[in-house]
């Protein structure tokens, strides 16, 4: 009996031992273990008893940084839009700023698929990282010649159009097979759906293209709005 209190004594020491070994923990701690696990096991494995264990911590310890998982939502949002922050300055040209931003946000959705639906939550994102990709948004949008409300609305335009692609796209993951049994049943019905049928709806798989063309179709019509409010 007394080897074994001994060995499991020696555990536990063990254990403190790794434990303080570990840096405090922190929000940015907190932010970047939820991101790691939201990546490699998606939602639904986001519990705070989870989050801890990955972070060498009690449960306890975790909730005296963070209220709820709501909380460690934001924080891993906020922290996935800082991995690349937007430029420091606006360049000459308004509308490839505007491009290279909302693809590379894109991008940056794409790489943490759970990511592209959050902001959408109940309560909006208001993180550091977030605001500073719309505030070089909206910043490019008033420097092409937009005021007031054609800011915003331009703005949730643009943030739409990237949302739902990101979306979209890690969302709906069709192999090729169920693509095109899909389009040999809407062939099926070609008198109702011709146009579907004669675009070849759900063969479509282009996702960067469709979205750099839309892109195009938004910006063209920022283009249009700037011309009477410059006159």
């Amino acid at each position: 009996m007394a080897s074994e209190a001994g060995a499991d004594r020696r555990v536990l020491l063990n254990t403190v031992s790794v434990r303080r070994s570990s840096p405090p923990l922190s929000l940015q701690r907190i932010a970047a273990a939820a991101v790691e696990l939201l990546d490699a096991e998606g939602i639904s494995r986001l519990t705070m008893r989870n989050l801890a264990d990955r972070l060498g911590v009690g449960t306890t310890t975790l909730y005296w940084h963070v209220d709820t998982k709501d909380d460690v939502l934001d924080l891993a949002v906020d922290a996935v839009f800082a991995e690349s922050p937007p430029p420091a300055g606006l360049g000459a040209d308004w509308r490839a700023d505007i491009t290279a931003l909302i693809t590379d946000w894109r991008a940056t959705l794409l790489r943490h698929p759970w990511s592209a639906a959050l902001p959408m939550r109940q309560r909006p994102t208001v993180g550091p990282g977030f605001l500073a990709w719309m505030e070089f948004l909206q910043a490019s949008l008033v420097r092409a010649g937009l005021t007031g409300r054609h800011v915003s609305a331009a703005s949730w335009v643009l943030y739409s159009h990237v949302q739902g692609s990101a979306t979209s796209q890690s969302a709906l993951r069709w192999s090729v097979d169920e693509r095109e049994a899909g389009q040999r049943q809407l062939n099926e019905h070609s008198d109702r759906y011709p146009t579907l049928v004669a675009q070849q709806h759900l063969l479509d798989d282009d996702w960067a293209g469709n979205f750099e063309l839309g892109l195009a179709y938004i910006l063209d019509g920022v283009a249009i709005q700037i011309a009477p409010q410059a006159g």
